[in-house]
């Protein structure tokens, strides 16, 4: 039980990304999300990384965009007011394919909202909020040991596809504390980028067209190219062409399309026979586990999805199952974002329940329990 430990969510991220080779932190601190900061500012140099606060959230993740073209491993941390300051840099990186991480830990809105409150507003906004068809990777916690778990997991994607990785969190989930048995690193995998085996020849975006990862080379060691947000060719210079245009973004998308069977991810508890599903994310998922056991201890057929990667959404493993189910109960602390989603890869094969929340608090198993039993009727 060496390895046994009392962690914040915040702080196992913070582990995570060291674990998974972390270099590089660069932030501006804000509620909830702030531990990630602090705790990078103590532990990341003890392993020869640097942290920086920066004078901004633009700042921050422009720092970790420059750091990662440098090799580095970067990661930056924040919450609603700050994500969305990130999303024309989160759009830059995507279409440079630059790899970087993005912790958001999200908190009542819209604008300053309530800091210190709970919800789950940015589902949409992880996946669309910046402008055009980017690629995005957005991974959802369930727990503190999650936190760790799905953390490196957004580094070994985010450095094998070239992708920004969003790890979607919340207040909740952040602050709470449990008990985690983190693993041996020794048995945790790592992945780090290819890199190109020499400069002579180089082309910073040439791959295959049918969403092929370029090789990447390091700033700073020979290697010299053109990275811009302008649509590039494949030596990354401007262009004005539309089909190189098209091209590009389609290669974009498709690379992430082509390994949605290793990047998709959830759980499920009690789907077997279920009449009724749960679907629940983060925090929310917690009181929705325990509203199915209450009520499958009183006989109701009723399970539970939970998605650990939103963006991409499991829809293939999802529509399996729910299109076996009467009614479908989503609950999430928001207006119904993800059941959007869930209506949409549904397709009317199953009413779809809409149970949302945006007062800063945590559902209760209670809340949940009885939207159940009143289905079950």
């Amino acid at each position: 039980m060496s390895n046994a430990k009392l962690l914040q969510g915040n702080e196992a991220c913070t582990l995570g990304a060291i674990q998974a080779g972390l270099e590089f932190y660069a932030c501006y601190p804000i509620t909830p999300s702030t531990e990630i900061a602090e705790h990078c500012s103590v532990e990341l140099p003890k392993f020869g990384g640097k942290f920086v606060q920066m004078e901004d959230e633009i700042g921050a993740i422009a720092a970790i965009i420059g750091a990662s073209l440098t090799g580095r491993k970067s990661m930056t941390a924040t919450s609603g007011p700050g994500f969305s300051l990130m999303q024309e840099c989160i759009g830059y990186a995507s279409f440079t394919e630059v790899p970087i991480v993005i912790v958001n830990v999200q908190r009542v809105g819209p604008s300053t909202g309530m800091p210190t409150s709970p919800a789950q507003g940015d589902v949409m906004q992880a996946r669309w909020g910046t402008h055009g068809d980017a690629a995005i990777v957005v991974l959802a916690p369930g727990n503190v040991k999650e936190c760790f778990e799905l953390t490196v997991k957004a580094f070994n994607i985010s450095e094998e596809y070239r992708v920004p990785v969003i790890v979607l969190s919340d207040e909740v989930i952040g602050h709470m504390r449990e008990k985690v048995v983190l693993p041996d690193s020794s048995s945790i995998k790592l992945v780090n980028r290819k890199k190109p085996s020499s400069p002579e020849g180089y082309m910073p975006y040439k791959a295959d067209p049918d969403g092929g990862v370029p090789l990447m080379a390091d700033f700073g060691t020979g290697y010299k190219y053109h990275v811009t947000g302008l649509t590039h060719d494949e030596a990354g210079f401007p262009t004005n062409r539309g089909d190189l245009n098209e091209a590009l973004v389609r290669r974009l998308n498709r690379k992430i399309e082509k390994a949605e069977p290793e990047i998709r991810d959830f759980v499920t508890d009690s789907t077997d026979d279920c009449d009724i599903l749960v679907v629940a994310f983060g925090s929310s998922a917690m009181s929705s586990l325990s509203a199915v056991r209450q009520a499958r201890e009183k006989g109701v057929k009723v399970g539970l999805f939970r998605p650990r990667t939103i963006w991409p959404f499991p829809e293939e493993s999802f529509y399996a199952l729910a299109s076996k189910t009467k009614r479908i109960i989503v609950a999430e602390m928001n207006l119904g974002q993800l059941a959007r989603e869930i209506e949409r890869v549904v397709a009317g094969k199953a009413p779809v329940q809409r149970l949302g929340k945006v007062n800063g608090e945590l559902f209760k198993p209670e809340d949940i329990l009885s939207v159940i039993m009143g289905a079950a009727k």
